[in-house]
């Protein structure tokens, strides 16, 4: 039990790392931004504590938040979309899943797992981008950038989770 604690602390730090460090700070054409915290999410098996789900969120959330000046925005996105992830696994999942199964593309099938990837971010950035706007004033900017940041997180993603795959 602590050693699955302890590399889901060093899976969140890494995710925040790599979030503050090198992924917010590519803008491309002023429009994508990648944010990739939200594949933390992913690593949590399917009879994972919700409560503890949230917590673990709400706490990547926070760092990346803290240095990245974007004040509870990604907290709330990435606690809200950790509130609906068993919702969402639980419709992907092969319905003989196994209680304890550890989503992967593996356990889930390629095109199920890519799925939930694409909810799991679609989701997560559609919160976030409505809390940084915070109106419709410019609904094709908000658009816009929620499309390219959300397609540009979820091939990072997806290629993070292949080269996990790969190494397991």
């Amino acid at each position: 039990m602590l050693v699955g604690q302890i590399i889901r602390l060093l899976q969140m730090l890494a995710l925040a790392a790599l979030q503050i460090l090198v992924l917010n700070h590519i803008h491309l054409f002023g429009l994508a931004t990648p944010m990739v915290s939200v594949a933390f999410l992913l690593y949590f098996p399917f009879d994972a504590s919700r409560t503890g789900t949230l917590l673990w969120a709400f706490a990547l959330g926070l760092i990346v938040d803290t240095f990245s000046n974007t004040p509870g925005m990604t907290a709330a996105a990435m606690t809200f979309t950790a509130f609906l992830q068993p919702l969402l696994l639980d419709m992907m999942a092969p319905r003989d899943a196994a209680d304890n199964m550890q989503p992967t593309y593996t356990t889930m099938g390629t095109w199920a797992h890519f799925r939930y990837i694409v909810f799991l971010v679609l989701v997560e950035h559609a919160v976030f981008f409505l809390l940084e706007s915070f109106s419709f004033w410019h609904p094709l900017e908000l658009l816009l950038s929620y499309v390219c940041s959300a397609a540009l997180s979820i091939l990072l993603i997806a290629t993070l989770e292949t080269l996990r795959g790969k190494t397991s």
